[in-house]
């Protein structure tokens, strides 16, 4: 299959680079793991078995965060995940704790392996020091094969009284595993369930793209093309603020005070969920239609430090988009090349490579002095982007390729 897509193309007379491209795309190709995503509505007693659930594991999670900080301020050592697992069964016998009996031991053991997980992260510096989980707001327990039946299509899990009403959105491969079951803020229900499987690469496609992403225009594309930003958030914005004021004057701790905080979180979730559809449907388009993708590599964190500019910037959702574009690409064989974020694309003729001194932002088009030729400034960011996409992964596959004159 790989051979006939490279000679189709050969006979085509395409670009060289592009032969690399989707080789080097085929080789990474291996079995991934792919989670399927499933909402369920429990019944009255499954709701209170997985109310348990929760409040178990965040307890084992924050009673091992406490119990791991205290003995290293002390000691200068901390008690590791096969320690912590090893005084579970003597705290289930304490008459304080005596209700963890009540769960499945799974979920706990897993906490503490997340615990462990989170440690690591810490101090390979790719995340801040483990925070204590908080009652409120979503909450997740993750199950392995001990602790669930699965029979004829039903999911069970342990310690409660029926499967679970799992509402199939999409087909379910043969071979997977539930691996979460998680309650959002609105207090939806749902399960993901892990699987292992080869995704078969896109056919290739001649074509080449390159993308500035902003804040009117959500992407920009060399082509000429320019895809709105919704702005979900500031759809909602107006109704979002009634439900947070209605929220903050209830009595704490009343019930009327929850359903107002549900009413607000419902809000959010309606956003989030438009917005994540909305992304995922542009980036499978841009995947699918193009073989190698250039956009620039942002620093979305520092981005939102932006004193005027940071609700749209977050409402825009750029991190979320470009991740998105990152695992598709790996999955389907296509090449995303990403420009250093100190490229001059703006400034830069994407005709004759002329840079300008300066440009401010409220400028939106412009006109070349060297060769004349006017320029939307969104457009022109995203062929320049595309013109340095090319350049820097042509020059990468001739170092690699003198390196290794026998490849």
């Amino acid at each position: 299959m790989k051979k006939a897509f490279l000679s189709g193309w050969r006979r085509e007379g395409l670009c060289r680079f592009l032969f690399a491209a989707c080789e080097k795309e085929w080789e990474r190709m291996s079995k991934i793991k792919r989670a399927y995503h499933y909402r369920f509505v429990p019944t009255d007693e499954q709701k209170t078995m997985l109310a348990r659930t929760f409040g178990c594991c965040r307890y084992i999670y924050n009673w091992a965060l406490n119990l791991k900080s205290a003995s290293y301020r002390e000691t200068g050592k901390s008690p590791g995940f096969a320690a912590l697992c090893a005084m579970l069964p003597a705290l289930k016998t304490q008459p304080e704790t005596a209700w963890l009996a009540e769960v499945s031991s799974v979920p706990l053991q897993q906490s503490l392996r997340h615990l462990d997980r989170a440690f690591v992260n810490f101090f390979a510096g790719r995340a801040s020091y483990p925070a204590f989980k908080k009652k409120h707001g979503p909450q997740s327990v993750t199950y392995t094969a001990a602790a669930f039946t699965w029979k004829d299509g039903q999911l069970t899990l342990a310690k409660t009284d029926g499967p679970l009403a799992i509402r199939w959105s999409r087909p379910l491969p043969d071979g997977a595993t539930p691996s979460t079951i998680s309650r959002d803020a609105v207090g939806r229900y749902f399960v993901s369930l892990l699987l292992e499987e080869e995704i078969t690469p896109l056919p290739v496609s001649p074509e080449r793209i390159g993308i500035d992403l902003g804040l009117t225009a959500l992407v920009s594309t060399s082509g000429g093309e320019k895809v709105d930003n919704p702005k979900y958030l500031a759809q909602e914005e107006k109704k979002l603020a009634r439900a947070q004021k209605r929220h903050a004057k209830k009595r704490k701790g009343s019930r009327n005070r929850e359903k107002a905080r549900r009413r607000v979180a419902r809000i959010h979730a309606r956003i989030r969920d438009k917005r994540r559809d909305y992304q995922h449907q542009l980036s499978t388009r841009l995947i699918r239609e193009n073989q190698v993708i250039c956009v620039e590599s942002l620093a979305v964190k520092n981005m939102l430090q932006h004193p005027t500019l940071v609700k749209a910037i977050a409402d825009v959702g750029w991190g979320e988009f470009l991740r998105q574009l990152e695992y598709k690409a790996q999955w389907y064989g296509r090449t995303l090349i990403k420009i250093d974020r100190w490229y001059p694309s703006s400034k830069t003729c994407s005709v004759c490579g002329e840079v300008l001194a300066s440009l401010e932002l409220d400028v939106r088009e412009w006109t070349c002095r060297q060769c004349g030729t006017h320029h939307d400034r969104d457009l022109n960011a995203a062929r320049s982007f595309l013109a340095e996409g090319l350049r820097v992964y042509a020059a990468e596959g001739s170092l690699q390729g003198s390196r290794n004159p026998h490849s």
